[in-house]
């Protein structure tokens, strides 16, 4: 599964997010502060090896 670090455009809260986080956090908006978010403030993480 994919993993995703989320940074609130609003807050400023950074938090790694999975697949179905992101797209939660993307209908519901930050699970810190409520902001609206779009796609753009996800970066996907690079796979550890």
């Amino acid at each position: 599964m994919s993993r995703y670090e989320f940074t609130c455009p609003d807050c400023g809260q950074t938090i790694e997010v999975n697949e179905s986080m992101r797209e939660a956090t993307l209908t519901h908006g930050c699970p810190v502060c409520g902001a609206d978010v779009s796609a753009e403030d996800f970066a996907a993480e690079q796979p550890t090896n």
